[in-house]
């Protein structure tokens, strides 16, 4: 399906065993949201920006 965006959940999201973890999505922008709310709101960042972040930590 057109539009359709792919999910990527975060590679620490299992290590404590809570199951809490966010995922993200890259395509011509960045959104991340939570995994037990998939259905709600997401983060938005440009990708420029979202690099900074990453960068950042």
């Amino acid at each position: 399906m057109p539009g359709e965006r792919i999910w990527r959940k975060s590679s620490y999201s299992t290590a404590n065993g809570s199951g809490d973890c966010v995922e993200v999505s890259l395509s011509h922008d960045a959104l991340v949201r939570d995994t037990k709310n998939a259905s709600g709101d997401a983060l938005a960042f440009s990708l420029p920006a979202w690099r900074a972040l990453l960068n950042s930590l």
